[in-house]
Formats: C-alpha cells, structure tokens, sequence
C-alpha cells in the first residue's frame, strides 16, 4: 500500500478544549489521508470505545484508522492498522497477529534501525522525529534534512516523517524523499484545522509536482 499526504496523529491534550472526533472531522474534510489514534493514558475500555467512535467518522471518507502501540484495541475495533515504536511489540510478532492485510508501521530513531527494517515488509517507517518538538521527547536526537535524505537513499519502505513539521518546513521535508507528513500540533492545535488541513495538503502536493 503506498502512504502518503496528510497524516494526522491525534493529541486530544492540544485540541484547545475541543472534542477530538471534532478536530478529526475536520481533518478529514480538509484532506488528511490516514489518522493515527494515539492515546498514552486512556484506560483500555475508553481507549476502545474512542477507537469505535473515531472509526466510524473515518469509514465514509475511507481514511484508515491506525492505533498507536496498542495491539489490542486495533484488534478490538477491527483498525486498518497498527502504529508501533522500538520499544513496543516486535514488529514481526505485530505482524503475525495482524496478518498480511494490516497497515503497520515502524518508528525508526537511528540509522541501525532504519538498515533492520529493511528485512521487514512494514507498510511504511515514521521517521522520527525529524525536528525537535516537544510532542515527542522520548527520542534519541532529531534527524533534520540531512537525515531524512539518508533514509530515503537507504531504505526501501515508504517513509512517513513525523515531529516538528509545519507550513514553514515541509516543503524540505518533501524534497528530503518523505512519503507522508505526520502531524500533531499543527492540526490538532490549529484555529481551523480543516483550512489548516486543507492548506497543508496543498503543499504537500504542490511540492511533489514541482520534484516530478
């Protein structure tokens, strides 16, 4: 499966006191492509029961769901997908219990990790973090540009690059050789973010068609 666009990894602590299947909406409306339920504290049943709410917003505009580390609940709610880390379950065990059909992908931090990954078949690596932010501060150091085109030179996979990413600089991320803009803050914070949404989207486009 090729992944690319627009994709929305969800905070509900950075929605500015909104619901977050409203943010999501939203997102969607304005072009988000995949979403990325990521919940660190949620007791499992919430957990659950948000995935199923989240699910059903996405399924008329066919956006697939991927949960955040959490096998279970992408079980559970029947999710296109798993998100998993280096530290989480081990990407061929997540594999066997999903099956070939899944969407998984693979937090990769380092160069070793990203030449590992080359003996799986992960739909797609998140590159992370390309730049520093305070989203996500369990990372070894950020890969800026420079890292970003290593990866792209070395790896096989699509590659979905994900921290710090905004209007000011994902155009170089997207020359860099990233498939995919994963964000956070950007949208989940944004005023409007189904124009935010809208405008990145565009961007991202805009920028691929110039490097054809």
């Amino acid at each position: 499966m090729k992944i690319s666009g627009l994709y929305l990894v969800t905070d509900r602590d950075l929605c500015l006191g909104r619901p977050l299947e409203e943010v999501v909406l939203q997102c969607v409306r304005g072009g988000v492509t995949m979403v990325q339920l990521r919940e660190k504290d949620l007791p499992t049943r919430d957990f659950v029961d948000e995935a199923f709410r989240i699910k059903e917003i996405l399924a008329p505009h066919n956006v697939p769901l991927i949960i955040n580390d959490r096998l279970d609940v992408a079980m559970a709610v029947r999710a296109e997908g798993v998100h998993v880390g280096q530290e989480d379950m081990p990407y061929e065990m997540a594999r066997e219990l999903l099956g070939p059909e899944a969407i998984i992908g693979l937090s990769v931090e380092n160069e070793s990790q990203v030449l590992e990954a080359e003996g799986y078949d992960a739909d797609y690596l998140g590159v992370s973090p390309i730049f520093e932010t305070p989203t996500k501060t369990d990372t070894r150091g950020s890969w800026g540009l420079s890292g970003l085109a290593w990866v792209r030179k070395n790896s096989r996979h699509n590659l979905v690059a994900i921290g710090g990413l905004n209007e000011t600089n994902i155009a170089g991320v997207v020359r860099s050789g990233a498939d995919g803009i994963a964000v956070v803050s950007a949208l989940c914070s944004a005023p409007d973010p189904e124009a935010t949404a809208r405008n990145l989207s565009l961007l991202i486009k805009e920028t691929r068609d110039k490097n054809l």
